[in-house]
């Protein structure tokens, strides 16, 4: 792992710290998301790191402890307040956050100011290859060690509080060993499909109480390791008229030439029903349009609680929406993808039916997937049904995922399934428990291969950690 010194670019800070700089506004960047160590620029080979909860710059080898050296390992992911940022989540799932301007670790309440205060955006540093990070929610002030001590202070125009401010994003000292969660941060409620060559991936953005979550985001993928973010494809607030909170189950299907996104979403005031609507694109990255106005099923119109919306597309080009929780609907949409003939509404709820329905075709064999108990739960599990017919009847096929305590694996559910386009290989999407220290707010995406009996029932999923 290469520690460069860059001594003899700060010196003059140290020998006259008062040393006034022309001021300038730090320009934007990016850094990337994964794992890493954050590495001092005026004090090379030490790190950031945690040490009974609290933030410190300390010294980290290859030789140090395997804690000292997983205390100073930190997942880059897309900010818990704003996707533009960013937030640093530790080896055992809390967050750095400053409370009193210090910043110490704590545990991901999904409330606005623990957000806020976990969330930093990325500047430009004050040497070529480093970065510093202002405070989301007080800009004026910067991430910084002093004293070996981690706080977010006012910003000064100084050599040395520019240099105390600075960072290098190193390799991490603990690599990722495991295969999942595929994508940084915390998401739930994963639909995975595949277009133009790539797949991507819509998640709900976690994180927050009462999964009131505001933002559409997506990930693409050539190979379902390596993943690029797109950021932000619909925001409720500014992009909806008739929601603005409550972001939950993107859908999205090609048709037409173009990709429709189907979402649920309610109103952060006022009547919290929750209601399924449309946007539209003429990408898969996004960004989408709202594309009626209002909602494409409203809430109260059906029992059950209008959420989770899928589409599947039949070999005949006939686009069905499925949807709810507490009872499951289905109907063929019209072939402008934005509405339907109410009289066709049909619901299939079969046993045991929550939430979270998906459905694919694989043999000639139509296979409803579903989730069962509640996503707080770790016994929220996945199950289906087959069929001759998208619209059922069904025949119960039973319980498919579930949780893994050995491996620390709950709540495995709220999935999707997409197929290779070059093979009868089929991968599984869905979310559980952000491990180790997530629940029923804080989840994480995962992929598995999903696999076939000669007849055509679905092999138990082993989740894999």
């Amino acid at each position: 792992m290469r520690r460069t010194s860059i001594a003899a670019l700060v010196a003059a800070a140290f020998l006259a710290p008062s040393l006034l700089l022309p001021a300038a506004q730090a320009a934007p960047t990016t850094v990337a998301l994964g794992r890493a160590s954050l590495e001092s620029v005026n004090y090379a080979g030490r790190f950031v790191r945690h040490q009974d909860y609290l933030g410190r710059m300390d010294p980290v080898t290859s030789s140090s402890d395997s804690r000292l050296r997983s205390d100073a390992t930190f997942t880059v992911v897309p900010g818990l307040a704003s996707s533009s940022c960013y937030s640093f989540q530790a080896v055992n799932g809390m967050f750095l956050r400053h409370r009193d301007y210090r910043v110490r670790l704590e545990t991901n309440d999904g409330s606005a100011t623990f957000r806020a205060d976990a969330t930093f955006c990325a500047e430009t540093g004050s040497v070529s290859g480093s970065t510093t990070f202002a405070s989301y929610n007080f800009p004026a002030r910067k991430l910084r060690h002093k004293n070996n001590e981690l706080w977010i202070d006012p910003a000064e125009d100084t050599a040395l509080f520019q240099a105390d401010s600075s960072f290098y994003l190193r390799a991490p000292w603990v690599a990722k060993s495991t295969a999942n969660p595929v994508v940084p941060g915390l998401f739930a409620d994963p639909h995975l499909t595949h277009a133009g060559g790539r797949y991507y991936l819509y998640p709900t953005t976690d994180g927050y109480a009462g999964w009131s979550g505001t933002a559409y985001t997506a990930w693409s993928s050539a190979d379902l390791k390596s993943w690029t973010f797109h950021g932000n494809i619909l925001d409720l607030g500014p992009g909806v008229s008739w929601a603005d909170n409550s972001a939950w189950a993107p859908a999205v299907v090609a048709k037409n030439g173009r990709y429709y996104l189907y979402f649920s979403g309610g109103a952060a005031s006022g009547d919290t029903a929750k209601q399924i609507g449309v946007a539209v694109s003429d990408s898969p990255a996004g960004p989408f349009t709202d594309a009626l106005g209002r909602p494409l099923v409203a809430a109260g119109a059906y029992t059950g609680q209008a959420i989770d919306p899928m589409v599947f597309t039949d070999t005949d080009g006939t686009s069905y929406l499925y949807w709810g929780q507490g009872a499951l609907r289905v109907v063929p949409l019209n072939a402008d993808m934005t509405s339907f003939d109410a009289a066709r509404v049909r619901a299939i709820t079969p046993s045991g039916y929550n939430e979270a329905p998906f459905m694919f075709r694989r043999n000639g064999t139509y296979y409803l997937m579903w989730s069962e108990n509640d996503t707080r739960s770790e016994d929220y599990r996945v199950a289906y049904a087959t069929s001759s017919s998208p619209m059922g009847p069904f025949t119960n096929r039973g319980v498919i995922l579930s949780k893994n305590l050995g491996l620390g694996i709950k709540g495995p559910g709220h999935h999707s399934v997409v197929r290779s386009p070059t093979s009868d290989t089929w991968y599984i999407a869905y979310h559980r428990f952000a491990v180790p220290a997530g629940n029923g707010t804080n989840r994480e995406v995962a992929i598995d291969r999903l696999t076939f009996s000669s007849d055509g029932a679905i092999a138990v999923v082993v989740p894999t950690p």
